[in-house]
């Protein structure tokens, strides 16, 4: 996404001179620019992942002028550090929203809504059969879930990805039913969080050494990468559940020992989706990624003037199939 008149580009993924980056996830945020400038909480993530570039980090509301461009960046509520990118010239206000969630997940600071002529949305899960529950509901069944096999003597894995969900997951539990350990991929993310000035309950690694009794009554969160890997050789017997929004349709739902789903989203369901919109006031709609086609063909129906753009976006919650569940694929690089 490129604006001519500020001669810069919004999560490019080709190298570029200027990038100005809506958060951290991979797909948003790539290697190769020359000029970073995103919120700055996303810069020791960023560092984390990319290395040392040149980073500029502004807070929420705070402006830049790049060549005539007015640039300010606002609450997305996906992910730490996830904004949208307000740009105003002449008169006239876009916003590029990045990926986004309405719901405030108790850590990310919340969504705002930002009054602009044309917004740019995503549409990871645009869908009518797309709703959440609220959240409270889904950690819920997370706690029961756990406590089950506690009492069975099994250890619980939680897949989710390592950026976001994870952080989610682990400030949003019951941390008195047992003991949380962390795969190697999140507990780096997380103190790359934590320099950005975010306060995480403390958790071991999952390391060598540690013996299989150490687990028996843990939660253990996992990125999706792990699964099938010689890594899960380190316990004993053990059920997963996968955190993700496809959970909503495919997920399993049975209280056993095998695959379970929860439909935990860090993106904006349908109603979701409706309602950001329409509050932005826009008039003019452009849809990014996910399910373009068929929302903007709604959004054209309900009085907007409305269209899609391909990007390489994901959304970052593609799937992949195991053993007939459907389940959250790892698209950060760990």
């Amino acid at each position: 996404m490129y604006c001519e008149p500020g001669d810069f580009y919004i999560d490019p993924w080709r190298s570029v001179e200027r990038a100005l980056i809506t958060h951290a996830h991979s797909d948003h945020s790539r290697g190769g620019h020359k000029f970073y400038l995103s919120h700055k909480d996303s810069i020791p993530i960023m560092k984390a992942r990319l290395g040392f570039n040149l980073y500029e980090g502004l807070n929420y509301g705070e402006t830049r002028i790049i060549n005539g461009v007015k640039v300010s960046f606002h609450p997305a509520g996906h992910i730490i550090g996830s904004s949208q990118i307000k740009l105003e010239y002449k008169g006239e206000v876009w916003v590029a929203s990045g990926d986004y969630k309405t719901e405030f997940d108790g850590i990310s600071p919340a969504f705002e809504p930002v009054k602009c002529d044309t917004f740019i949305t995503e549409s990871t899960f645009g869908l009518p059969i797309y709703n959440w529950s609220p959240q409270k509901i889904i950690f819920d069944d997370i706690n029961k879930w756990w406590q089950h096999n506690k009492e069975r003597g099994i250890t619980s894995i939680i897949l989710s990805y390592s950026l976001g969900k994870a952080q989610r997951i682990l400030f949003n539990i019951n941390r008195d039913i047992g003991p949380v350990y962390l795969h190697g991929a999140i507990y780096n993310m997380n103190s790359a969080i934590m320099e950005a000035g975010y306060k995480l309950p403390v958790c071991q690694k999952v390391e060598t050494g540690l013996k299989k009794e150490a687990f028996k009554d843990a939660l253990i969160i996992v990125p999706p990468t792990a699964i099938g890997t010689a890594w899960l050789k380190k316990f004993y017997a053990h059920a997963i559940g996968a955190a993700s929004g496809w959970m909503a349709v495919r997920g399993a739902k049975k209280w056993q020992s095998e695959d379970i789903g929860f439909a935990l989203s860090d993106h904006a369901d349908w109603k979701g989706l409706n309602w950001a919109i329409k509050e932005t006031g826009a008039e003019r709609v452009i849809v990014t990624h996910g399910f373009t086609e068929v929302f903007s063909k709604w959004l054209r129906e309900n009085g907007y003037d409305a269209r899609t753009v391909k990007t390489q976006f994901t959304g970052d919650e593609k799937a992949l199939i195991k053993n007939g569940v459907e389940m959250p694929n790892e698209v950060l690089s760990e």
